[in-house]
């Protein structure tokens, strides 16, 4: 199918490249179906587009690559809601607030987005942890947090 994309212009994606985040994501309930585009000459930075609204794309990123000690624990709902037989079937990312400089880009710890890579169901988690925040510097250790 060709999707109209915010930063890749029009793409052609497969079926088994949409995730399907059946409660949405908060803030936008309605939207239900995504892909992870790759930026060109990059394997740190994706995008999470909306395979609906062109202009819904969420810049995203592997947390490990930038705080390898994150440490997230799912509530078994969560298990439940996505089908996760176990850990290795979970792909963890996180939201990006991208800012210019870019060296002030923030990561949202607090709010994953956890992928079941089986069976491509999908759902942005909020946890219950005080050492995560909204708001990581992804360049600068010890940075400021909100």
């Amino acid at each position: 199918m060709i999707i109209e994309t915010k930063y890749h212009g029009q793409v052609e994606i497969n079926q088994e490249d949409v995730w399907t985040f059946n409660q949405g994501i908060p803030g936008f309930a309605d939207e239900k179906q995504f892909t992870l585009l790759a930026f060109p000459d990059n394997d740190v930075f994706f995008v999470l587009q909306s395979t609906s609204t062109p202009e819904l794309g969420f810049v995203v990123t592997n947390p490990f690559a930038f705080f390898p000690e994150y440490d997230i624990q799912l509530d078994e709902a969560v298990v439940e809601a996505l089908q996760l037989e176990k850990a290795e079937e979970a792909a963890v990312y996180t939201i990006l607030t991208v800012k210019e400089p870019f060296e002030q880009t923030t990561a949202n710890l607090q709010a994953p987005i956890i992928l079941n890579t089986t069976n491509k169901q999908a759902k942005q988690v909020i946890l219950n942890d005080n050492r995560y925040h909204i708001r990581h510097s992804i360049f600068l250790v010890g940075a400021e947090k909100e």
